[in-house]
């Protein structure tokens, strides 16, 4: 079992592995709320993250989640965090909270989102995706990064989602 820093939940992967669909299975299941980085980075912005990506590029917008970040790690407590792919990188990520990987295969977060009943809008809202060949070599890159970066990985492909947030569940000691 791993003791939850802050009590708050940092749910970090790859885009599409499905951060968001398990931070929000999570919020049935315990008592806490769920916030959405890169929701809040639109908000903050009041625009879309592909706008961000498309006028302003790649650096801004991780100046934007360095600023979120520092924001969480001293406003936040008792949170469930789903995090854009690229948040990882931010230094104070392990001072947020639990830190969370969810784990899967490029091809299996491909066949995810392709199977997803609104699957041209989940595609389109990743800016990183449009071009699957560099898309690929941004994963292969990330993996490893991913998992020094977590308190705990959790493997979803070709598990529910139920099956996930209990496996997290059961892994967490709270203090």
């Amino acid at each position: 079992m791993i003791k939850c820093k802050s009590r708050n939940i940092v749910l970090i992967g790859f885009m599409g592995v499905g951060k968001g669909t398990i931070a929000r299975a999570l919020i049935k299941k315990m008592k806490k709320i769920s916030l959405d980085t890169d929701d809040i980075i639109e908000s903050m912005e009041n625009r879309k993250i592909k706008t961000i990506f498309d006028e302003e590029g790649e650096t801004y917008f991780r100046t934007l989640e360095k600023k979120l970040a520092k924001w969480l790690e001293k406003n936040v407590t008792n949170c469930i965090i789903s995090t854009g792919g690229g948040f990882y990188k931010v230094d104070n990520l392990d001072d947020i909270g639990t830190v969370i990987y969810l784990q899967s295969s490029f091809e299996g977060i491909l066949s995810r989102l392709q199977s997803h009943e609104n699957a041209e809008q989940k595609l389109a809202k990743r800016p990183l995706l449009s071009d699957l060949e560099k898309a690929k070599k941004l994963f292969d890159e990330r993996v490893i990064a991913y998992a020094k970066k977590a308190d705990m990985t959790i493997t979803v492909e070709n598990k529910s989602v139920d099956v996930c947030v209990d496996e997290i569940i059961k892994k967490l000691k709270f203090k």
